[in-house]
């Protein structure tokens, strides 16, 4: 999506544009894929995806593709497994009722997301750790009880490293959608998924002239003479005017030739979590609760029960599940098999949920991919790899550069909104309208 969106703009300006795609399909995190089913084969999301009333760049994003009167607005639910028991946790009151942390825990926690919500200055948040900030707003049993399950579950060991602007911006975005006007967790999606989205918008590419090439991985990308060459793996090579890198940034440091010592140092510095993600289809529904957070020791982060939100219809009848775990990119989980993952991962699934049975899952898949976020570390906003390289006509635009937001697809588009006018020399110091 944030290629697409630079690639839509700079065409829309009248340049001549090349999409280059490693994979065999355009979409990356936002992709489509096919669950082989009894009934036939379901295509939807890759991973989950939610839009919120709030998302001002993806929905403006939809209206130009003609997809945003195709929403489907969903009041959700929210869950927490604790103790062995799955309760609802879904508004004040019922989190209130929560068992593990007395009251005064549960009020310093309300008044922790409260306090986040109305920050504005998220720079100072950016040089403090998460964990300080948590437990002095929070306190420490607190912390030690409700947040630190939840930063382990997310970032694994390493959150201790990780800055308090964090959980500023996943605040600040589901209280954004709040503040839409309804007061209620509504989340959005378009029908069909995001296989019609990227199909719509691959489409508006080649009506404008884009000339889109998948299945074409990139060796290598330098300054040749008057312009800069990228080399495919296939031995080919082809020189463009100006060349806009927008995979990870540890990436981007293997592919690009002739930076300066401190850009590549930049790049390499920044420290990106994976994901192994496992999509599964069951004859019965799970519990109702579109997320359920896990406050006991699991082999994944939650559990996103997607047909909660989406209607089932459009999944075959069937309830959609996703297991996700967040690791670093050299994990050992990226090596085991899918049946080795699924024989960790659907047991654990069936304590949250002991009226399900192997029977009940019809089809299981599992995604990889290494480089998903840029982690904010703290200190990161000072050292940020600039979008503009010392190489003339080498850019480089990748999550790397959301310095006060989390990983979305409204965050992603804002990006290459933001990109786009600063390649086309149309940059404001107005702000990209990314919050309600």
């Amino acid at each position: 999506m944030l290629g697409m969106t630079v690639a839509h703009r700079l065409a829309q300006a009248g340049h001549r544009v090349t999409v280059v795609e490693a994979a065999p399909g355009l979409g990356g995190l936002a992709s489509a894929w096919t669950l082989d089913a009894p009934n036939g084969p379901v295509v939807w999301d890759r991973h989950y995806h939610v839009t919120l009333l709030s998302d001002a760049n993806n929905r403006a994003l939809l209206r130009e593709l003609g997809l945003e009167d195709d929403m489907r607005w969903v009041e959700t639910r929210t869950g927490y497994f604790s103790n062995g028991t799955l309760r609802s946790a879904s508004n004040s009151v019922e989190f209130l009722r929560l068992p593990g942390l007395r009251l005064v825990d549960k009020l310093r926690i309300g008044a922790t997301i409260v306090y986040a919500s109305r920050v504005r200055r998220w720079e100072p948040l950016s040089r403090v750790d998460v964990a300080t900030w948590l437990r002095r707003w929070s306190g420490r049993r607190a912390f030690e009880r409700f947040w630190e399950p939840q930063l382990r579950a997310k970032l694994g060991d390493g959150y201790e490293e990780v800055a308090a602007s964090f959980i500023w911006a996943t605040i600040q975005r589901l209280y954004a959608a709040r503040r839409s006007g309804l007061k209620k967790e509504m989340f959005g999606y378009v029908s069909g998924g995001y296989a019609r989205v990227i199909d719509a918008f691959s489409a508006t590419l080649v009506s404008e002239g884009v000339d889109i090439r998948v299945g074409c991985a990139v060796d290598a990308i330098e300054r040749v003479g008057e312009g800069v060459e990228v080399r495919m793996s296939g031995g080919t090579s082809e020189v463009f005017d100006d060349v806009v890198v927008t995979v990870a940034a540890p990436l981007a440091a293997k592919l690009c030739r002739g930076l300066t010592d401190d850009e590549y140092a930049r790049l390499r510095a920044a420290r990106y979590a994976g994901i192994v993600c496992v999509s599964l289809l069951s004859r019965a529904p799970l519990s109702g609760y579109y997320l359920t957070y896990l406050a006991e020791q699991m082999p994944f982060t939650g559990v996103i029960e997607m047909t909660a939100f989406v209607d089932p219809a459009q999944i075959g009848g069937w309830s959609l599940v996703y297991l996700p775990k967040y690791v670093a990119p050299d994990d050992p989980l990226f090596e085991k098999t899918d049946d080795e993952i699924l024989e960790t991962f659907v047991p654990a699934l069936f304590r949250v949920y002991p009226h399900l049975t192997r029977d009940d899952i019809v089809s299981a898949r599992v995604s990889r991919v290494r480089n998903v976020f840029a982690v904010p570390t703290v200190g990161f906003a000072d050292r940020l790899p600039p979008m503009r390289t010392s190489q003339p006509g080498v850019y480089l635009v990748n999550s790397a550069n959301i310095s006060n937001g989390t990983l979305n697809v409204d965050e992603t588009v804002a990006l290459g909104e933001r990109a786009a006018r600063d390649l086309l020399g149309t940059a404001t110091d107005a702000p990209v309208a990314h919050r309600a």
